[in-house]
């Protein structure tokens, strides 16, 4: 039977966009959520999410989101001057530079090393977090379903070969006990199969799903080898709409994909809203004005809303 997963990412990102997460998990609208864990607004939203966790259904699965793109480094600039801007504390790699340091060979080992001492960061404050939100749901009598380390990235860093290896090593030198890896692996039949659909999609993201298929391989590979669920994703091509009508138009064809091969199908929305107040220099400008501060992610935040109930009809 076809296993779903209704994930969100990007808690953390600013306070109004953990408030709208919030109200999601307070309705138990989602499964698995995503925790950004290096913005200066860490601990408010934490603090937001403890004080809600007694009221919520379920305490959803939670995901450490490495985060090379924006926010602060938590490691010293100093030590990872590869990773952040001019100096400064700010992280500064986006997809092209991370693509470059993997086929750099005078600079990979420099920046694997740092990579390491940077994820390792990342991964211990959300798992402090974790281990908190999962004390105050058991005292409170609130189901979670979560065992071990859960883990992806913001706009999936985790899926470029150095950023991989430095994860994998990072996992394995710690000795973590990890239950989930995001495979950023989408299928893309059945979004070019309805060709009425074609001019609602965003170019540039069939080049992000045929990148990210490339390196699916090494994560099957790996889930395989440590006894993890196999996956695909949903939310590459529609990412920035993921929009109610086109999901149920198009749930037919993945679903049925997804149950053939016998993988969980991760549903990735992005429902919390930047405000314009919120927008500081650790958020880029440009992803600000693109994705964080468009009403498009109330239009997922209603889609998210519409879900469950969407999937128990399917079921019964």
């Amino acid at each position: 039977m076809l296993k779903t997963d209704i994930h969100a990412d990007d808690y953390a990102l600013t306070v109004n966009t953990s408030k709208d997460m919030l109200s999601c998990m307070l309705q138990g609208q989602l499964d698995s959520i995503s925790i950004v864990p290096n913005m200066s607004c860490f601990q408010e939203c934490m603090e937001l999410f403890y004080r809600d966790i007694p009221e919520m259904p379920f305490l959803p699965k939670i995901s450490v989101h490495l985060d090379f793109v924006e926010g602060h480094c938590l490691e010293p600039a100093d030590e990872v001057p590869l990773l952040v801007k001019d100096g400064s504390s700010l992280m500064g790699l986006a997809w092209g530079g991370l693509f470059t340091l993997s086929y750099l060979p005078w600079k990979r080992g420099a920046a694997k090393t740092q990579l390491k001492k940077e994820i390792k960061a990342q991964i211990e404050r959300v798992q402090g977090a974790v281990t908190k939100a999962i004390a105050i749901a058991e005292e409170h009598g609130i189901l979670c379903g979560q065992k071990r380390l859960r883990i992806d990235s913001h706009q999936h860093a985790h899926m470029i070969p150095v950023v991989w290896e430095a994860l994998t090593e990072v996992i394995a030198e710690e000795k973590y006990e990890v239950e989930y890896i995001r495979n950023s692996k989408e299928m893309l039949g059945a979004f070019v199969s309805e060709i009425s659909l074609w001019k609602t999609y965003r170019p540039i993201n069939f080049i992000k799903n045929r990148l990210l298929s490339l390196y699916s391989y090494k994560a099957d590979r790996y889930a395989k080898a440590h006894g993890m669920d196999q996956m695909y994703l949903w939310g590459l091509i529609m990412s920035g709409y993921m929009n109610y009508d086109r999901i149920v138009r198009l749930y037919p064809k993945i679903t049925a994909k997804a149950e053939r091969d016998s993988r969980v199908l991760e549903i990735l929305f992005h429902p919390g809203l930047t405000l314009a107040g919120e927008v500081t220099d650790e958020i880029g400008k440009e992803a600000a004005e693109g994705f964080y501060l468009r009403q498009d992610r109330h239009v997922e935040m209603e889609a998210v809303n519409r879900m469950k109930v969407f999937l128990t009809q399917r079921v019964s």
